[in-house]
């Protein structure tokens, strides 16, 4: 029987974790680091926080967060709301305030690959940020051209972007080797589609140009396209958090898929199988 994390509750709203040193030491002493499992909008995490045992709703700002147990093992469900901003937010205070062994960001996605069907998922062997883009030189009235845009690498140094030459490269941010390979080992419990390794790509844009679509496809190598993985993932990185993300298409626009939302709970059944797997490898006591 594993045993269970203790927590101790901040009972007032905070921006940036609980600020009380017992708490903290409190989780950072456990020897079971929660894994947390996101997801934006209430389809895309509560039907995974219905599957927790012994459950307990913490909030802090906006953000929900769903403590229980999954297989006796700590799981948290974070309701992050919508966007890079919400998400790179709700991750923050999760890693403070929970420090936690793991992350998945989990939920729906539009297609950018024409070979992905809706229901079929995406596996985020890396994720990336199409939003953050540098503009090309254009005077007045020379008009408007967003495939000459560049990226910006944000991460690349602390001086300005337009000085550091690393700051136009792309930067992927790598799903964590064991999250990977826990959600591979399960492939074969899911029916409703196909599952690949890929690229995410991430942005506070919601993207239905078609030809754009097919620009990020072949420039980044983009496979889907969601509003939150990749800050996630930023600051995962940042807290030298393992990390991982999950997207199920609800819809392609580049093959027509038309949008589904019965993918939100298919996605969420198949991260519970991978967050069982995930368990199954730590060590137990």
């Amino acid at each position: 029987m594993r045993k269970k994390l203790l927590l101790l509750h901040c009972y007032y709203p905070v921006v940036v974790g609980c600020s009380s040193p017992a708490q903290s030491k409190t989780v950072q002493e456990s020897s079971q680091r929660p894994i947390i499992v996101q997801g934006p909008m209430p389809i895309e995490a509560e039907k995974f926080a219905q599957r927790l045992k012994d459950v307990k709703k913490e909030k802090s700002g906006t953000f929900e967060f769903y403590i229980g147990t999954v297989n006796d093992y700590p799981v948290i469900v974070a309701k992050t709301g919508k966007g890079m901003e919400n998400t790179a937010a709700a991750t923050a205070v999760a890693i403070e305030r929970y420090n936690p062994i793991a992350i998945i960001n989990q939920g729906t996605a539009g297609g950018h690959d024409p070979n992905l069907n809706v229901f079929d998922i995406v596996l985020g062997k890396r994720t990336v940020n199409i939003g953050s883009l540098k503009t090309a030189d254009k005077d007045e009235n020379q008009g408007i051209d967003p495939t000459e845009w560049k990226p910006m690498d944000l991460m690349a140094s602390e001086g300005s972007a337009g000085e550091d030459p690393n700051a136009e490269k792309i930067r992927y941010y790598q799903g964590g080797k064991d999250l990977l390979a826990a959600a591979n080992a399960v492939k074969d419990k899911y029916t409703k589609g196909k599952i690949v390794e890929g690229t995410i790509g991430s942005a506070d844009v919601w993207n239905n140009e078609v030809d754009r679509i097919k620009w990020f496809h072949n420039k980044y190598g983009t496979s889907v396209e969601e509003m939150e993985g990749a800050s996630a993932a930023q600051i995962s990185e940042a807290y030298d958090v393992a990390f991982l993300g999950i997207r199920i298409l609800s819809n392609n626009k580049v093959n027509g898929g038309k949008y589904n939302p019965n993918t939100a709970a298919a996605n969420q059944e198949y991260v519970y199988e991978v967050v069982k797997e995930y368990i199954s490898t730590l060590p137990s006591e």
